[in-house]
């Protein structure tokens, strides 16, 4: 199943086991069992701690339990943990065999406490950048605490729940047999929405915090390379952020990061945190932004509230909460949205296998998109508004030379159809002759560009531009002294992550300039 180069890696880390621990199979004689049976058989050749029974009476096949002896962690993977979760099982594995997680004790303590039986499901597909990050964090839970128990299924696999739960979006999370959440989540973020008290304690805690000297509001690769300036500056730092890493989260492939030939989002997510880590930036996560209250004079701080009910304070500020995918803004997408209207080909591709869909935009990610949709679905439609497609000229040859793709120009999506339960169509008008379209599909993937993340400033002194960009000088000051901005947000043009970085810096300098200064 694995190949000498994957079973030298995975032996190396294997040798971090400390506890024994068996697993569990339950297989059956499909080919899909068969496949399992050698990764299983595979990793207990590589640790003497490790042993397999076959025995497993889960209904689901195939599937395995990790347990230790006498005791169920409440740990399972129904499927084939390969592709973007092979890292969930490897640290699975070292979890269960007595490896410590890399997370505060803080939280640890947290899981423990939870009470009361909290039974998780988690329907993954093995493209999904954006599930190991729910997998891993629902995997620990279960591990730490008796009282929680994980099942990490691959939807491709369990085609039958998949469409008996109308899961149509990867991850799908259900607690307790209901509907829990969709999408990328941190271990934070679910415990705080399992914990429902945990928002106003840390709140309280932000309260408490005595004033910075620079505070980025973001996460992302602007506001981390503005901490890591900041920081080095020997300057009190804090970063407040929604999700930290942003919306790189959400990137699959980079490939023009320079020096980096080839990198994914979460990987670079998570080295940007690793990076601020470093300095002594006080990181605040989960901490979305509502309100700004500049300043009173120029001596004075500017305070910013959040969603929880915090409250800081700062000489200056650096604002850099990025950009979002931009909607269509038609009937039906916010009632189908995760019911068959998706906005991540990669995470939610292979739940649509062998079916029709339509991608909506024509620029490089529309294309692309569609390009890879088209080697996992039955039919694309490619829906541009302008009479031509504005991707690059090799994207579009690649585009029109596969046979399962159409391409309609110069049309307005005016509605996504549905039967009330999911999506079942798309309506559109030619923009030439106005008439009035129909496809029937099954899904709609959005990629028609980014909105800036200010509707928290429109109430505030800063300037904004007629697309809500914040305006910015040469420096990265906004119109109200003392506070910059970065990154997506800004009026910078071409939004990408080396130019947001490079944003970033600027803007930490500018700020410790002006701070020296007055």
């Amino acid at each position: 199943m694995l190949d000498d180069n994957l079973k030298s890696q995975l032996k190396a880390y294997l040798q971090k086991v400390t506890q024994p621990f068996e697993i569990v199979a339950s297989l059956d004689d499909g080919a899909k069992s068969k496949e399992l049976h050698g990764l299983l058989k595979d990793i207990e050749s590589l640790c003497d701690k490790i042993s397999l029974r076959l025995d497993g009476e889960d209904a689901r096949k195939p599937s395995f339990a990790l347990n230790r002896p006498g005791e169920e962690t409440g740990l399972v993977f129904a499927g084939i943990p390969m592709g973007h979760e092979f890292t969930s099982l490897v640290l699975a594995l070292l979890q269960v065999g007595g490896h410590p997680p890399k997370v505060s004790d803080d939280v640890i303590e947290q899981i423990k406490q939870l009470e009361g039986e909290l039974e998780f499901e988690t329907y993954y597909s093995l493209s999904c950048q954006n599930c190991p990050d729910v997998v891993q964090a629902l995997n620990l839970m279960a591990i730490l605490n008796p009282n929680v128990r994980h099942v990490a299924i691959d939807g491709a696999l369990f085609q039958d729940e998949v469409e008996a739960r109308q899961v149509m979006s990867v991850p799908s999370i259900f607690l307790n047999g209901e509907p829990f959440d969709q999408g990328r989540m941190s271990l934070e973020q679910i415990l705080a929405k399992v914990d429902t008290g945990a928002a106003k304690r840390e709140a309280a805690k932000l309260n408490e915090k005595d004033p910075f000297d620079v505070l980025v509001v973001g996460g992302g690769p602007a506001g981390a390379a503005a901490a890591i300036y900041a920081a080095r500056k020997g300057i009190r730092t804090g970063v407040a952020a929604e999700r930290f890493g942003g919306q790189v989260l959400d990137t699959m492939a980079i490939e023009n990061f320079i020096s980096v030939p080839y990198t994914e989002g979460p990987k670079l997510a998570a080295a940007l945190e690793e990076h601020v880590k470093e300095y002594e930036a006080d990181i605040m996560n989960l901490q979305r932004a509502v309100k700004l209250i500049p300043a009173a004079d120029q001596g004075g701080d500017h305070e910013v509230e959040f969603e929880s009910g915090a409250r800081l304070k700062s000489k200056t500020l650096i604002l850099s909460t990025g950009a979002r995918w931009r909607e269509m803004n038609v009937p039906g997408e916010a009632e189908y949205r995760n019911k068959g209207v998706a906005y991540c080909p990669h995470c939610d591709g292979p739940l649509f296998k062998g079916k029709r869909v339509a991608v909506i935009g024509g620029g490089n990610s529309g294309v692309e998109a569609a390009i890879d949709l088209a080697g996992i679905v039955g039919h694309v439609t490619l829906i541009e508004f302008m009479d031509e497609m504005r991707a690059d000229a090799v994207l579009q040859k690649k585009l029109r030379s596969l046979p399962n793709v159409e391409i309609i120009l110069g049309a307005r999506t005016t509605e996504v159809n549905g039967d009330g339960t999911r999506v079942n169509g798309l309506t559109f008008e030619e923009r030439a002759s106005g008439e009035i379209k129909r496809l029937d599909l099954e899904g709609i993937f959005v990629q028609i560009g980014l909105v800036p993340n200010t509707e928290w400033l429109t109430d505030s002194s800063i300037e904004l531009s007629p697309r809500g960009e914040i305006v910015i000088d040469e420096r990265g000051m906004t119109s109200v002294p003392g506070i910059f901005a970065a990154g997506d947000v800004t009026t910078v043009p071409y939004k990408q992550i080396v130019i947001a970085m490079g944003e970033g810096s600027k803007a930490a300098l500018g700020a410790f300039d002006y701070l020296i200064r007055h």
